[in-house]
């Protein structure tokens, strides 16, 4: 450790004493997110309506969480749910312990379920978390378009 080492610390810290703070007003300006986040779970549907969800369950068995919970029944003819032989009669994801590692996205064999760029998750209590297969297959609530943060700039984000 050289002589100068610690006047070089000390000029760094003296250096960022002397900047003006950045601060962000989030609900305003929002922070991109990268186009690999993970976010908002989101079940999806064939055009004609059915589910692309088959209850096949791999999904809950690649979860590290365990917060995946898959209750599969049989499709009969006059109730056509799934494309396949059986579809997902109850489908709950506990997203207060989801990690938000994509397993589940990646070990379904039909592109069932993925995840968005949705973050703003927050609930006031733990049974509001707990996401049923109705409000996975709707599409997540509308949020202002990403703009990158601009220091000092008030006007707010607009669509391209």
């Amino acid at each position: 450790m050289g002589v100068l080492d610690p006047l070089k610390g000390f000029g760094v810290t003296f250096r960022n004493l002397l900047t003006k703070p950045v601060t962000i007003g989030y609900p305003e300006h929002k922070t991109p997110v990268y186009p690999r986040f993970r976010g908002r779970h989101r079940l999806w549907q064939f055009e004609n309506g059915l589910e692309k969800c088959v209850g096949c369950s791999l999904c809950a068995a690649a979860c590290p969480a365990d917060c995946i919970r898959v209750v599969a029944e049989e499709n009969t003819p006059e109730n056509r749910v799934s494309a396949g032989e059986r579809y997902a009669r109850i489908y709950e994801i506990n997203m207060a312990r989801c990690i938000f590692c994509g397993y589940c996205e990646v070990a379904c064999p039909f592109d069932a379920i993925t995840l968005e760029h949705s973050y703003e998750l927050s609930e006031y209590t733990r049974e509001a978390l707990i996401y049923d297969k109705d409000m996975l297959l709707e599409p997540a609530p509308k949020q202002p378009p990403l703009r990158p943060n601009v220091p000092g700039d008030p006007t707010p984000a607009v669509d391209a």
